[in-house]
């Protein structure tokens, strides 16, 4: 396990980044309240080893494989939890602060729900 941590929040514009853009924002509980609002609140915990294409994201039931990852991605990971999960599958991240992944757009998050990547 390279990362695991658990949705305690749901931002109530969350899921329209994922509508209308194909991406989820994820931030731990030090999220400014203006970001807090499109993003996924997540528990705080320390990445094990950094996240690599190949690796898979289990984001609740749904299951996904990294094909890029940024190159401030770590870094944000690292510090405040954060991230864009886009759910695009490009080979090359379009933006720094995102993880591309391979797969169709989740549905069913919950509070309560894990965000794990694994090798």
């Amino acid at each position: 396990m390279k990362y695991n941590v658990i949705i305690k929040d749901i931002g109530k514009f969350a899921f329209e980044l994922l509508e209308n853009g194909n991406c989820l924002i994820i931030f731990d509980e030090c999220a400014p309240e203006e970001l807090a609002e499109i993003s996924l609140i997540h528990t705080h915990a320390e990445i094990e080893k950094d996240i690599v294409p190949g690796d898979t994201l289990f984001l609740g039931s749904n299951q996904y494989k990294v094909t890029a990852v940024g190159t401030e991605a770590m870094k944000t990971l690292r510090e405040l939890g954060h991230c864009t999960l886009n759910f695009n599958g490009t080979l090359v991240a379009e933006l720094p602060g995102q993880i591309e992944l391979r797969g169709e757009k989740p549905v069913g998050i919950s509070i309560g729900d894990a965000i794990k990547f694994e090798a």
